[in-house]
């Protein structure tokens, strides 16, 4: 699989990642993973792809001081970053397909936005049972299908027009699992019986379409495929395709939910 396709990002753009992505997509669903997980004190926690640690960071505020957390990712770049942002968190390289814990060691596993990027997807939720104890509950994020989100179709299609398949399916990948029926298919299909699909509202938010741009590319695997020349074609043609999606103030804001799975295992 490639690198854009598997969400592997550079140290520089982990920290664009925290920066601006963070407040623009992810933030907001760090708290309605961790209700729908049951966090509660003195819970042991497993964050499975935890990128700069938004999610492991929330976890952490409800389950200690008698719980702990571990924040897991494969990406350097990224754990970086979440090392900087919290030293109270057990910062882990790994990969979801091969997780260095025993059985049931862990009373919550959850993850946010990650499973798109797994290379194999059965085997990393198989994993993410395992380590499970009885009792423990699963939650899982993931992004609704591209259609869904507007503002990312439309920018799906700028990068189309201006650079062809290559640069526009980067920007597809975080989609792939956003029909609810295949997603809880594949939960069913790993081994996890009666896990639930259900879909939130959410938004994305950026300063302007200049911030929108930069984050995209600067912070994820873009900046691996387009060069300096390219960037500025691609900031000056999305100030007008994205017109549509800039506010009063020159906020772009625009609709961008997810879905999300739960489990319990008996």
């Amino acid at each position: 699989m490639d690198a854009e396709c598997e969400g592997q990002v550079s140290r520089s753009a982990a920290d664009v990642y925290e920066e601006f992505f963070v407040p623009a997509l992810f933030a907001q669903w760090a708290g309605p993973v961790a209700d729908v997980a049951r966090l509660a004190d003195g819970h042991r926690v497993l964050d499975v792809a935890c990128g700069t640690g938004i999610l492991a960071r929330e976890a952490s505020k409800r389950v200690c001081p008698r719980g702990s957390v571990v924040g897991l990712d494969r990406n350097d770049g990224m754990l970086a970053v979440a090392r900087r942002r919290s030293d109270g968190i057990e910062w882990r390289p790994g990969r979801a397909e091969a997780l260095p814990f025993p059985d049931g060691c862990f009373d919550a596993v959850i993850s946010q936005f990650g499973l798109m990027f797994f290379e194999d997807r059965d085997a990393a939720l198989s994993e993410m049972w395992r380590v499970l104890r009885p009792g423990g509950r699963m939650a899982v994020a993931v992004w609704d299908t591209l259609d869904h989100a507007p503002g990312y179709a439309a920018m799906t299609a700028l990068l189309q027009r201006l650079f062809g398949d290559p640069v526009a399916d980067a920007l597809r990948a975080p989609y792939v699992l956003g029909d609810p029926e295949s997603l809880s298919r594949l939960f069913a299909e790993a081994g996890i019986p009666g896990a639930g699909v259900a879909t939130h509202d959410g938004t994305a938010t950026f300063p302007s379409i200049e911030s929108w741009v930069h984050t995209d590319v600067k912070g994820w695997t873009l900046a691996d495929l387009i060069d300096d020349g390219q960037y500025e074609i691609l900031r000056r043609e999305a100030m007008r395709d994205l017109e549509a999606f800039v506010g009063a103030n020159g906020a772009v804001s625009f609709r961008h939910p997810a879905h999300i799975v739960t489990a319990a295992k008996s």
